[in-house]
């Protein structure tokens, strides 16, 4: 209880000195009303960045507050049930302008999107149509080249075919269905004939097992979406193993077993149509994942911090004014995807196997369980639970692209953080004093139910900027590594990576062609305008790019030196990196970071900085 009192004596202090100058400022016009809001916080100009306990103005900001918990409401979630979406009057006006910026950087793609449409199937035509597996290239070459000016990740149309490209993709454009299974802890989901194992890995399954060396990924939980599946379209639910190979230590792909009909296990050692066949299997589930649960793990869980902060601290607070900054557009995705991606017969149903329902049960299940947890996903947090890093009862990934090129960037967004948070909290009972961050600790635990979010009192810098450091990684990092412009580049690309399939999943081995499995060219072209529609070409080295993330006049405007100086310092590392992303090339053995295609996902001038799509 006395962290509480201690809190509360700060809070009742600061409005007695609040009700001591409130004869020095002239009281608003009209008291709020229970319907309407007068002078909305959206309309008032900021004015320079303070703590509440250093506001020469606390009546003002005490009048903000009021229309703020009055303006700002927490309303029912959208597509499946996660968190709260924001709602009323200030909340509505908020997505209105949201809508307003996003739908004009949209508009232009969409125009773009429909005339590349044209041009594509055009070329086809002229190609000969889609009649093999390399007549899918056609649908990119020399195409799509104003809204998706890096075309196609180098490698992707001529290794695919390649057992390291696919199990790598798993540690690059998306490596968060994967982990390490414990020796102790885990069971085998699965067995494999130990003669397969053996010859492909010179040991037993067990071995690998307790050796630390065995992974999962597993998209059985798909299970459960099959009855959602569109007529004419087909899905499995698979799981699948990899392994660190004992010589070569490259990570490779063991077995992938489809959980459907006759729940068949296939391996390297099988035909070249037949796991061909089960890899797009399982990049059919894996895409489904990785686009479904961005939704869930960044947007979800960024909003209902961010509202908290809404309703309990004035704008003029630095916090509020860093979350601002980050939280660009952010209130327009969740609208446009349940009227438009994920409604009945939308984007979302048009591409991919299953329908919208899918998308809502998978939220309204994993939100609460792994994806919507706050510290739990914390980037080091999150690699080390699954085994991808730091693993005490394994070897070490050989290469691991996404952190490799992830932990630079988070590592400065915590340098800016931890120098963000120092300017302002000087003394060290400034934290504890300030009733606003702890209003925010509260309502975020409380009435926001942000789910593992730091416990009330917040009484260390430290603490603070594990928050902020997060949440500049789930706008900046968390959310393009999935979505912006990976799906288009990589994880989407065909034909490897179908959204959908279009027979039966097979009764048995040897098939004889993987045509008739793939989307045509209508559907094709219907996936690529999809994902491509995530993409923001326009803001590559702009304003809009994460190496800008904190270098805002509006932003910067009156913040201390301190400040202006880590922006500086953190833009630089964000061009540095990028620099050293764009660079990259296909060494002699025709790798880049130990995968047969060049990953540039995580590239500071090209992702934006904020929930783009």
């Amino acid at each position: 209880m006395e962290p509480f009192l201690f809190a509360s004596e700060a809070f009742l202090l600061w409005l007695l000195l609040a009700a001591d100058a409130v004869s020095a400022f002239p009281r608003p016009p009209q008291r709020l009303g229970a319907q309407k809001i007068l002078h909305d916080t959206l309309s008032l100009p900021r004015r320079n960045l303070t703590l509440p306990v250093h506001d020469p103005a606390p009546c003002q900001r005490i009048t903000e507050l009021e229309r703020n918990r009055k303006g700002y409401l927490y309303g029912r979630s959208l597509i499946g049930d996660s968190s709260y979406f924001i709602s009323g009057e200030l909340g509505d006006r908020l997505i209105k302008e949201h809508l307003d910026l996003w739908y004009r950087d949209a508009a232009w793609v969409s125009e773009a999107v429909e005339n590349g449409s044209r041009a594509v199937a055009e070329a086809v035509a002229r190609g000969g149509g889609l009649g093999d597996l390399a007549s899918y290239e056609l649908l990119y070459r020399d195409q799509w080249q104003e809204v998706n000016p890096a075309g196609v990740a180098p490698g992707v149309h001529t290794n695919y075919t390649q057992d390291l490209f696919f199990s790598m993709e798993r540690l690059s454009a998306n490596a968060f269905s994967v982990r390490r299974l414990h020796p102790t802890k885990d069971r085998l989901p699965f067995a494999v004939e130990e003669s397969i194992v053996q010859k492909l890995t010179g040991l037993s399954l067990s071995t690998l097992h307790v050796t630390g060396r065995l992974f999962l990924s597993d998209h059985s939980y798909q299970l459960d979406y099959l009855d959602t599946l569109s007529k004419g379209r087909y899905s499995a639910a698979c799981s699948a193993y990899f392994y660190i190979h004992p010589v070569s230590n490259e990570f490779l792909p063991l077995a992938i077993k489809t959980n459907v009909g006759e729940n068949l296990t296939y391996t390297p050692l099988d035909e070249h149509n037949d796991w061909m066949l089960a890899k797009m299997l399982y990049n059919s589930n894996d895409l489904f994942h990785g686009q479904v649960s961005h939704l869930a793990s960044s947007h979800a869980v960024a909003e209902i911090v961010h509202q908290a902060a809404l309703r309990t601290m004035s704008k003029s607070h630095p916090v509020r004014a860093y979350l601002d900054r980050i939280m660009y557009q952010a209130y327009a995705i969740r609208p446009v995807g349940e009227s438009a991606l994920f409604s009945n017969g939308g984007f979302f149903d048009t591409v991919f196997s299953t329908t919208n329902p899918a998308v809502r049960r998978f939220a309204t299940k994993f939100y609460p369980a792994t994806v919507g947890r706050f510290r739990a996903n914390y980037l080091v947090s999150a690699l080390e639970s699954r085994g991808l890093i730091n693993c005490t009862y394994g070897p070490a990934l050989q290469h691991f692209p996404l952190f490799e090129d992830a932990a630079p960037v988070v590592g400065a967004m915590r340098r800016f953080a931890t120098s963000f948070v120092d300017a302002y909290y000087l003394e060290g009972d400034l934290m504890a004093r300030d009733h606003e961050l702890q209003e925010w600790a509260l309502e975020a635990t409380g009435p926001a139910k942000v789910l593992d979010f730091p416990t009330w009192p917040l009484m260390q810098k430290e603490t603070l900027v594990d928050i902020l450091t997060h949440m500049a990684y789930l706008t900046g990092v968390s959310h393009h590594v999935l979505n912006s412009g990976t799906p288009c580049t990589t994880t989407g690309v065909l034909p490897f990576h179908p959204a959908a399939i279009f027979q039966p999943i097979p009764k048995s081995k040897g098939v004889k062609s993987l045509l008739p499995y793939l989307p045509d060219l209508g559907t094709s072209i219907a996936q690529i305008g999809l994902f491509i529609r995530f993409n923001r070409a326009k803001l590559i080295d702009g304003r809009g790019c994460l190496v800008n993330m904190f270098s805002d006049d509006g932003f910067l405007h009156g913040q201390p030196n301190e400040v202006q100086k880590a922006a500086e310092e953190f833009k630089g590392k964000m061009e540095e990196i990028s620099k050293i992303i764009r660079g990259r090339e296909f060494d002699q053995e025709g790798k880049a970071q130990g995968i047969p295609f060049i990953w540039r996902g995580m590239d500071p001038s090209s992702v934006p900085y904020y929930l783009s799509v």
